[in-house]
Formats: structure tokens, C-alpha cells, sequence
């Protein structure tokens, strides 16, 4: 009869809590997520959880940080945005699973370092990603398109500000009637297009 060490025990029981909370979340949202829920559907105890998971929240960070991870793949390996105009549209897809709701949204923010409150491997190396590959989409188009007399680091950082500006606006009540990708237009247009000479 063959046993499996401690090491891997542990493994796979961290794994079936992760896929249970993934079904759940699946089925139900992440406003849906409960521990009591998860602890259930994996059939573990409660404390066994908590030795996993510092708490919810840290297991919602993992799965949030996974499916940003997988879309801003998805991103990278798309054709890079040609214009300012361009830049909206393509990060979509991110706007659209960031911004999806408030519970996503506030981990995200979070955890990812943005708040220097709480940071989770995942969404923190996904934000340092995001700036990595804005960085590149901003330098290809320097300095006919975009401007060149600011770091396109600083740059790439200013346009995931927006993006948290935009999907926080999304959650205003005097704001919401403004899709969050056209609200973001304005901003990238604004903080990226190259200054025309002066006359």
C-alpha cells in the first residue's frame, strides 16, 4: 500500500481547497465565498483551512491573481496597440475582470501593493507585469506617437493609476453611466499623447 509523505498530503489538500473555492466561485460569484462553504466541498476541517489560508480573502487572492495572470497573457500575446487610441481597448479585458465588482476590485487593490497595505505573490507580480508590458507598448510608440520626455516606466505606472481610477468610478454612483473603458480614453490620451510642437 503506497502513502504519500506530509509534504504531499499537504499539497493535495491545499489543492482541493482551491478547486472547491474555484467551484464555488464558479457557480456563485465571490460575494457567494464562505469558508464554511469551502471546508465543505473539499471535506476538511475548518482549522485545517486556516492552516492553508491566513484567511478568505488570501484564498480569493490566489484565484483572482491566477485568472489575471491567464488575461494578461492573453494581452501580451495579442497584437500591440498601433495608436494612444488603442491602448483602452486592448487592456479591456483586464478593466472588465478587475472591475467586475466591489469585492473583486478591493482585493485586487489589496493586494497588489497599490494600497502598501497587504500584497499576495500574485496580483503583486501581475501589477509589476502590467507595468513591464505597458512599458513596452509605450516605448514602441515613442516619440512620434507618445511622448519621450517622461520614463516610460513612469508612464506605463501612470497608465495603471488610471486603469484603478477608471474602475473606482465605475463603483460612483455619479460616475457609473460612463463605460469604464471609455471613461479610461480620456486619461491615456491626456497623460500619453506626445505634446504638439509650438508654433
Amino acid at each position: 500500500m503506497e502513502t504519500r509523505s506530509p509534504q504531499k498530503r499537504r499539497l493535495a489538500t491545499h489543492q482541493r481547497l482551491v478547486d472547491a473555492a474555484q467551484d464555488i466561485v464558479t457557480e456563485s460569484g465571490f460575494a457567494a465565498l464562505r469558508v464554511e462553504d469551502v471546508v465543505a466541498r473539499a471535506k476538511v476541517a475548518k482549522g485545517t483551512f486556516f492552516s492553508h489560508f491566513e484567511d478568505k480573502d488570501r484564498l480569493m487572492a490566489l484565484l483572482i491573481g491566477r485568472e489575471m495572470d491567464q488575461i494578461l497573457a492573453q494581452i501580451a500575446q495579442a497584437p500591440p496597440p498601433d495608436r494612444v487610441d488603442d491602448f483602452a481597448p486592448a487592456i479591456a479585458p483586464l478593466l472588465a475582470y478587475m472591475g467586475q465588482n466591489r469585492v473583486v476590485f478591493d482585493i485586487v487593490i489589496r493586494f497588489s501593493g497599490a494600497a502598501a497595505i497587504e500584497t499576495t505573490e500574485l496580483i503583486s507580480v501581475n501589477f509589476m507585469e502590467q507595468v513591464v508590458l505597458f512599458a513596452q507598448w509605450v516605448e514602441r510608440l515613442q516619440p512620434n506617437t507618445i511622448r519621450d520626455d517622461v520614463d516610460t516606466t513612469l508612464l506605463a505606472e501612470g497608465i495603471q493609476a488610471f486603469i484603478i481610477q477608471a474602475i473606482a468610478l465605475e463603483f460612483c454612483a455619479l460616475h457609473n453611466s460612463v463605460n469604464v473603458e471609455d471613461r479610461l480614453a480620456p486619461y491615456l490620451r491626456a497623460w500619453l499623447t506626445a505634446p504638439r510642437s509650438a508654433q
